[in-house]
């Protein structure tokens, strides 16, 4: 659901920085000059790992709450229009500069180069959390997803980055609702979280509330699987109360 492409995009188009254009430019365009007040008590350095459709939105987002947030890309001169759009806090950079910036990591690259990203990045992200809302799409990705469905996402993403803790959130979701129904009136939209480690599961749903959604907690990262594209919940919108009744959890 996450709006990654899934389909008719070749790694030597994202290569050459096409879908990153595409990306930036869509993300700047519709996204509302919103005028929420910074909500976070207590501001942290986000790197933002991918700055496509999902980190880009999601990261000015987080940006306007009143976190300082790091977007990067193999092509960090394209993104002058995002981080003007997220505000005086924001920088903009290589993958390697934001991994070591940020006390949160937001990986939000095309599943494919996650296991290339695992391997550059480990050792600037031990033990940091790291928020992970990759859909692998056999259709672009090829075999490695689907390995990656067999086990589940939450599963075969921790193998790629060992040692951090690791979220899955925020990949069942689109990017254009992501635009248009943050900080809603009334119930906001939820959005499925799975989880190992109780703190960094905190500091996630914090992170998805300040950005204006409800986080809805499905259970281990095992239970991931359960909002995997290709599930039956795969895109479920709805309250809170309406996804943890779909999800069977309180």
């Amino acid at each position: 659901m996450n709006k990654d492409k899934p389909t008719g995009v070749s790694r030597r188009h994202f290569s050459k920085g096409a879908l990153i254009t595409a990306a930036v430019a869509a993300t700047t365009s519709l996204l509302p000059n919103l005028t929420i007040a910074k909500t976070t008590d207590k501001p942290l350095r986000i790197g933002i790992i991918g700055s496509g459709y999902i980190g880009g939105s999601v990261g000015v987002l987080w940006a306007q709450a009143g976190h300082q947030v790091f977007f990067s890309s193999r092509h960090p001169e394209k993104l002058g229009d995002l981080a003007k759009k997220a505000g005086p806090t924001a920088k903009v950079g290589y993958p390697k500069e934001a991994a070591k910036f940020g006390e949160v990591i937001f990986m939000a690259v095309p599943y494919h180069a996650m296991p290339k990203v695992g391997e550059d990045l480990s050792s600037l992200i031990q033990g940091k959390v790291v928020i992970d809302c990759g859909n692998p799409y056999p259709s672009r990705d090829g075999d490695m997803a689907v390995e990656a469905l067999k086990k589940g996402t939450g599963i075969a993403s921790a193998e790629f980055f060992p040692g951090v803790r690791l979220v899955r959130a925020y990949n069942s979701i689109s990017y254009q609702s992501i635009i248009t129904q943050a900080h809603r009136e009334g119930e906001l939209m939820a959005i499925p979280v799975a989880a190992d480690d109780d703190d960094a599961l905190k500091i996630a749903s914090k992170l998805i509330q300040e950005s204006g959604f409800d986080p809805v907690f499905v259970g281990p990262l095992a239970r991931a699987r359960e909002f995997d594209n290709r599930s039956a919940l795969y895109g479920k919108k709805g309250t809170a109360r309406e996804l943890r009744e779909a999800f069977g959890v309180d």
